[in-house]
């Protein structure tokens, strides 16, 4: 009859205690890869009619100053009392915005503010400024999730725009704006959710 060989002590159970923290290892990757899609994202501007600054652009390329009246741009979705992107600018401010001071010639002032201002209480504009951003988080979710390391995307446009009338005339028009916003916030703390505690207790420690 063979002898029996005794086992060693210890060696199934690491056998079985590798495979686990295997398991482990690629389903906490698996995590991390998949979680992404959980961080946050959120959507800012105005409501707009305009889904684009291609959109915007077009929509002022309409416009004909000594040809455009107040009831053309109704028609085009620059009503101010319907559209919350425009601002209502007086005499004042067009003074302040394109004769800043005497030092200024006239000569050098376009044709249709000149002739504006001469109209003074009948002279107004139409400033017009939309957005549209999106912030996308980006990164660990877990990381992001505990505080330890957030990043945040953010994409999209701005159109600003001026259109000057005298009386129900559109003598002047200007528009510009960034057609396309890519930017990027991170910050990092190494102490993650505990992190605003620590630092309240800095607070209350420090003599200033």
């Amino acid at each position: 009859m063979r002898p029996v060989m005794p086992a060693v002590a210890g060696y199934p159970r690491t056998r079985r205690s590798r495979r686990i923290a295997a398991l482990v290892s690629f389903s906490y990757a698996a995590l991390l890869t998949s979680c992404t899609a959980l961080l946050p994202q959120s959507e800012s501007g105005a409501q707009s009619k305009w889904e684009s600054f291609a959109a915007a652009k077009n929509t002022f390329n309409r416009i004909t100053p000594y040809e455009t009246h107040k009831p053309d741009l109704v028609a085009l979705g620059l009503d101010p009392t319907n559209n919350s992107n425009i601002t209502i600018l007086n005499y004042s401010d067009i003074i302040r915005r394109f004769i800043p001071s005497s030092a200024v010639a006239t000569e050098n002032v376009d044709q249709g503010i000149t002739d504006c201002i001469a109209v003074k209480d009948a002279c107004s504009a139409y400033e017009v400024d939309v957005k549209s951003l999106k912030r996308k988080r980006a990164g660990n979710f877990w990381l992001d999730s505990l505080n330890f390391k957030r990043r945040t995307e953010i994409s999209g446009w701005r159109f600003t725009g001026l259109i000057v009338l005298k009386d129900d005339l559109v003598v002047y028009k200007l528009w510009g704006g960034q057609p396309s916003i890519k930017e990027a916030e991170e910050s990092h703390n190494p102490l993650g959710p505990f992190q605003g505690v620590a630092e309240g207790a800095a607070r209350r420690a420090s003599p200033f």
